[in-house]
């Protein structure tokens, strides 16, 4: 999974490439796990897979192309999951199509060694794998898929460790960039953050069992109690006997969480950080209002992850909340879709104008960001042919113009909209009669810092926004990636 390949579909949002869960002390564990996965869908379309152990079957591996729903929910299927133990990993990657990826892809995946066998699945994207790849190679690993993830298993062979949990340590000494880890043994659930905690987990329970979950609306749809996040350079080892063991593996750093998972990632239904996500997006639509107003009839999201900053919007401006753009709930993601014709249809596809309330108004548009401004020139175009009086775009996030390496499909810099044009050009490139960004001080009040970004230590990573890297991509910079000068 790398995300600094374009993406060959022109899709105009950012997504992250997978969600994690995993339980142990359930009877009937992957149904569970399935269902975890159902909730974290939004964080990866293209594929999912499960591993269990049970001590008759041993471990026990699913992993399949498209929905959880499609291929979890049949009886032939869960069969073979037996065990109270299991981890699951739902992947959205920049190959675009699921002919394009091979089932070796698919994690979580599974290493045996000398004292018993493991499944890992991995959140984020490790920023020097390039050159572990290459080390772990030229010292006789063999690998089987095209994952940065598959590292991690080969440096846990590599490792003299006298426990698996010893080695997964060893092992993540070794990786830069960002991971958030669910991984078991036989008799235990492992869950891991970087130092940073750029990714998301989250930790459960339910009656005797535990769950770790890449949001807590996971945790919400088992029925689990949400007890903490885990801590950012944390690892916990969790067992039926012992209940979970936590100890900071890494050295200690001020975390910088992605900023990005309140603006659209997580689910708004999710807790992060301590804040409702929903919470979040209503105030940067709050902020918006203050920081950009304009005269209007109606404020509109564009469906649905525009519609809380729209209400925030809303509520702050006194300008009337309306559903000016209708979502056809059964189309699903059309940038999944492989064919051209399909590609040129996405927008009306998916949405369609509401035009006997959009005619003759002036509209506020209220989008969660723009990155290639495709999608958003599509959507303007509706509007207009809607009979609209003036279309504004109001945009809850700040101009994307970095691409992210941390486990977020992003286009390369030259395509981002934003790190070619000034929002004047970006606006009259959309054809809108205004745009504007949320700052990036709003962005940071919203989420709960009142006195906006700290720019000697920001309290997030907003590299996608600022160029600022916590971690240096050591890959891409030996590629040839420029990173931003100095100020």
């Amino acid at each position: 999974m790398r995300p600094f390949l374009a993406h060959p579909f022109d899709s105009d949002k950012l997504h992250e490439e997978c969600g994690v869960f995993g339980v142990i002390g359930m009877a009937d564990a992957a149904s569970f796990v399935a269902l975890g996965l159902h909730a974290l869908q939004h964080r990866g379309q293209e594929a999912g897979g499960i591993v269990t152990y049970h001590p008759n079957a041993g471990f026990c591996s699913e992993r399949r192309f498209g929905y959880v729903r499609d291929n979890f929910t049949k009886a032939d299927v869960m069969q073979t999951l037996p065990g109270t133990i299991g981890i699951g990993h739902v992947r959205y990657s920049t190959a675009g199509s699921k002919g394009a990826t091979a089932i070796r892809d698919v994690q979580p995946f599974f290493g045996e060694f000398s004292m018993g066998g493991s499944a890992i699945a991995h959140n984020g994207n490790i920023t020097n794998a390039i050159a572990l790849r290459k080390e772990l190679i030229e010292r006789g690993s063999i690998f089987q898929s095209s994952s940065d993830s598959e590292c991690i298993i080969h440096l846990m062979a590599k490792s003299m460790g006298r426990t698996i949990p010893d080695r997964m340590e060893e092992a993540l000494r070794k990786v830069e960039g960002a991971f958030s880890i669910v991984a078991m043994t036989r008799t235990k659930l492992m869950g891991v953050r970087d130092a940073l905690g750029v990714r998301p987990l989250v930790l459960g329970k339910l009656g005797e069992g535990w769950a770790l979950a890449s949001e807590t609306c996971a945790l919400d749809i088992i029925g689990a109690e949400f007890i903490r996040e885990i801590e950012p350079g944390e690892m916990v080892v969790i067992s039926t006997e012992k209940g979970v063991e936590s100890h900071f593996p890494f050295r200690r750093m001020k975390p910088r969480g992605c900023i990005f998972e309140h603006v659209y990632f997580s689910r708004p239904d999710s807790i992060l950080g301590g804040r409702s996500v929903y919470e979040t997006r209503r105030q940067i639509g709050v902020e918006l209002a203050r920081e950009a107003p304009v005269d209007a009839d109606l404020v509109c999201p564009v469906p649905d992850s525009g519609t809380p900053a729209a209400i925030g919007y809303s509520q702050e401006s006194g300008i009337p909340y309306a559903m000016g753009i209708i979502r056809n709930q059964y189309m699903g993601r059309t940038f999944i879709e492989p064919t051209e014709q399909i590609r040129n249809m996405g927008v009306r596809l998916k949405l369609n104008v509401n035009r006997a309330l959009i005619k003759g108004k002036r509209v506020i548009l209220v989008d969660d960001s723009v990155v290639r401004g495709t999608t958003s020139r599509k959507i303007k175009d509706m509007i207009i042919d809607a009979g609209a009086a003036e279309v504004h775009f109001r945009i809850a996030s700040p101009p994307t113009a970095w691409p992210c390496f941390y486990g977020v499909d992003t286009p390369e810099r030259a395509k981002l909209l934003a790190a070619t044009m000034t929002e004047e050009e970006m606006r009259e490139w959309i054809g809108v009669d205004s745009l504007k960004f949320v700052s990036l001080d709003g962005l940071y009040r919203a989420a709960g810092e009142a006195a906006g970004r700290n720019a000697k230590h920001p309290q997030y990573c907003d590299a996608c926004f600022s160029g600022e890297y916590p971690v240096a991509p050591s890959d891409m910079i030996e590629k040839g990636f420029a990173m931003k000068t100095a100020d």
